[in-house]
């Protein structure tokens, strides 16, 4: 490693304080610090080339020179480079991307208002059906259904929806969190039940959680199409139209958290669509900007709309918002990413390479440590495990996931280690070479690795 790099990790680590970073990893490996972005690939203060195989953090899936949004930025800061959406003001960029998002809803939305991220997206929500019940004479409804290993963001109500035991680690969930079932088949099922099966007994015991907690304290459900943190968790066919129902019978809105889903990762526009999910409320991130600017978006359907407005009228105000939700900066660029990935062939794109992906990542469940290998689009994952047949999972010690990681990135490929597995989310404009060569790595490092697990 050259001096330069060097001198870059030194000033790194001596001044940063890293989130969601393995320790152990950062002690033995050290930081990375990127020098600049080609396409799908960054490179290093080092010199050193990657193909990034999990778009950053699912969001830059336009890769990292897309000269069309920069050119977008530039022009939008020339024009007008800063506002706020509050007192009945707006930009035009913000007006005209309520309208696109609206236009491109998995279902009819009515309206639609913006943040900084899908984590203040979801605190957002909560606030507002907190908000709505109260004004409709039911203040006792605040308690919010999540799903166990969900993920939906990392500030604190966002943070109590997460279904992870990390979140322990700040005193969280409180008591308005209720946990239900992960709609993760193969590790979940019972012997020899069959998709329809896992899903009714999901569905049963969803009625009968909300029958014990009652239903008239509960304020809505969140979910993500498929659990993207959570490990890439396709729901089996049926999940979602054996819960809805449910739902609906006791009046409790779903939000359709599609931070990671939506914009085409799941290769249809949003994970509604792939997976049979009707929300109520949407909310939305990552994609809609590819990443070039921090943007998060709520959209509201009819009912809900009409109800929070009414609710927001005893107080003659939504008394919420952030100062730069609906940047106009940020508005600008999300129509263009959202142009480029409706219009210029790039959805056509996920869904060709993304059925490659899907077919290599399934070939690698053959490999004697994966016991299973799942997805959709382009977003998927491989869960290792130590004995195929009973499905137990590696000593947490040996840290598969990260031994894994660590020998693709010297190959010159990035992907994430999650516990014992390795997810996988490609950039939309990956091309079919780009993908072979990352299943031919990942089977090549999936045979070192296992070779050295008897060693520990």
């Amino acid at each position: 490693m050259n001096i330069a790099a060097q001198s870059w990790e030194r000033r790194e680590a001596s001044s940063f304080f890293h989130t969601f970073t393995d320790l152990p990893s950062m002690r033995e490996d050290g930081p990375v610090v990127i020098d600049r972005g080609d396409g799908a690939y960054i490179v290093d203060t080092a010199g050193r080339r990657f193909f990034e195989g999990n778009s950053g953090l699912w969001n830059m899936t336009l890769g990292f020179s897309e000269q069309r949004l920069a050119d977008v930025a530039v022009r939008q800061y020339r024009d007008f480079p800063g506002y706020h959406t509050f007192f009945g003001r707006n930009s035009k960029p913000t007006v005209e991307l309520a309208e696109t998002m609206l236009a491109l809803a998995p279902l009819p939305m009515s309206r639609a208002f913006f943040t900084n991220s899908g984590s203040e997206a979801n605190e957002s929500v909560v606030k507002l059906l907190w908000l709505m019940w109260a004004a409709e004479g039911q203040p006792q409804r605040r308690k919010l259904l999540t799903r166990r290993n969900a993920y939906h963001g990392a500030t604190v109500m966002a943070s109590a929806l997460t279904g992870k035991d990390y979140v322990k680690a700040f005193g969280l969930p409180g008591p308005e969190i209720v946990t239900l079932d992960c709609p993760h088949a193969w590790r979940f099922a019972l012997p020899g039940e069959s998709d329809e099966e896992f899903c009714a007994r999901l569905a049963a015991n969803l009625e009968a959680r909300i029958l014990a907690e009652k239903p008239e304290t509960i304020a809505g459900m969140f979910a993500e199409p498929v659990m993207g943190a959570g490990g890439v968790i396709v729901p089996p066919e049926g999940y979602f139209a054996a819960i809805q129902p449910i739902l609906k019978k006791y009046g409790i809105p779903l939000v359709g958290d599609e931070v990671i889903c939506g914009f085409g990762r799941t290769a249809k526009l949003w994970g509604a669509l792939a997976v049979g999910q009707q929300p109520d409320i949407v909310v939305a991130s990552k994609s809609m900007s590819a990443g070039y600017f921090p943007m998060g978006a709520v959209m509201l359907s009819a009912d809900i709309d009409k109800r929070a407005t009414a609710a927001c009228e005893a107080w003659e105000e939504f008394p919420h918002g952030f100062t730069t939700g609906g940047h106009p900066v940020g508005c600008a660029i999300s129509l263009e990413a959202i142009r480029i990935i409706t219009r210029e062939g790039v959805l056509e794109n996920i869904r060709s390479v993304g059925a490659l992906f899907q077919a290599g990542l399934r070939r690698l469940a053959d490999h004697p440590m994966v016991g299973e290998a799942r997805g959709l689009g382009l977003m998927g994952a491989l869960e290792m495990v130590a004995d195929k047949k009973t499905k137990q999972s590696f000593d947490g010690s040996l840290r598969i996931g990260e031994r894994i990681a660590r020998e693709a990135r010297e190959r010159g490929f990035i992907i994430r280690p999650l516990g014992g597995s390795i997810v996988l989310a490609p950039p939309f404009i990956s091309t079919h070479a780009q993908i072979e060569e990352l299943l031919a790595v990942l089977k090549e490092v999936l045979d070192v690795v296992y070779a050295s697990v008897g060693r520990g």
